[in-house]
């Protein structure tokens, strides 16, 4: 029987993507993969009937483990950190999705492991995500280009210097799904409160962000020189844009709420 070689702890719809990502490019066989977790997601209990390991708790089964995946709640890792460690062998491979939770807090939980945190995004469930790591000390060159194969499932993967830049990629990247998600919402609010219909407004909000996103993605202008290709002189947009960028505008908006975001991901830290 083949050992199990890589543990993903959390299965929910972060880790569900990845462990999908996995099967679909075919980088792990179901044979080498656990799933810990006692109420995996849906695409995690997909992996599942196709021969992946379930576990709900930690236990000798894990022993041929040489590369975890950490992908729980931050507020989960003190509790199920102190459960999974001693199970984990000495010299593995420790892959952190969690948001604030730094590399001397992994370390000193997994101790002798060498660690890796990064950070993805939420467009990781459709292959579309951005992701930022660093490497602790312990970390290397192959373990870093596992690391990199592994989270590549989800999207893009770059390389950061330090731990202080994968906040920063948290404030942006990480939480900045929720940014265009709830932009959505206020253009469709928007769109009914100046009078279309609430049964069409939805669709006029949604595919405006779809097909702008798409147009960015496709094209090798800038997004500065989209929005200004956009923009007629004295035109509508024009009078829109005016408001936007103003002196507290959206700009301005922009980094209060990336500034939020990177406190609270100190705050996660430092407790």
């Amino acid at each position: 029987m083949a050992s199990h070689t890589h543990l993903i702890v959390g299965a929910g719809r972060m880790g569900g993507a990845l462990i999908s990502g996995w099967l679909a490019n075919k980088l792990l066989p179901p044979s080498k993969l656990i799933v810990l977790d006692p109420h995996p997601g849906a695409q995690a209990q997909t992996a599942i009937k196709k021969g992946v390991l379930h576990l709900s708790q930690p236990n000798a089964q894990l022993k041929d483990v040489d590369t975890v995946i950490l992908a729980i709640k931050p507020q989960m890792f003190g509790e199920l950190g102190a459960a999974l460690a001693p199970f984990i062998a000495d010299k593995a491979l420790v892959i952190s999705i969690l948001a604030g939770t730094s590399l001397e807090s992994l370390q000193n939980c997994f101790n002798a492991a060498a660690i890796i945190r990064a950070m993805p995004n939420t467009p990781a469930a459709i292959g579309a995500g951005i992701t930022a790591f660093c490497a602790g000390k312990d970390v290397t060159k192959a373990q870093k280009k596992q690391a990199e194969k592994l989270l590549a499932a989800a999207g893009e993967v770059f390389e950061v210097e330090n731990e202080h830049m994968i906040d920063i990629v948290t404030a942006v990247s990480g939480s900045g799904p929720a940014y265009v998600f709830y932009m959505v919402e206020a253009l469709e609010a928007a769109a009914i409160k100046a009078g279309l219909p609430e049964d069409i407004a939805p669709a006029f909000a949604r595919q405006t962000i779809i097909g702008s996103g798409a147009l960015l993605a496709k094209s090798p202008e800038s997004a500065m020189e989209l929005r200004r290709a956009v923009t007629s002189p004295n035109g509508t947009t024009q009078a829109a844009l005016d408001v936007l960028m103003d002196a507290n505008g959206l700009a301005v908006l922009m980094r209060e709420t990336v500034k939020a975001a990177l406190k609270r991901a100190k705050e996660l830290a430092q407790n």
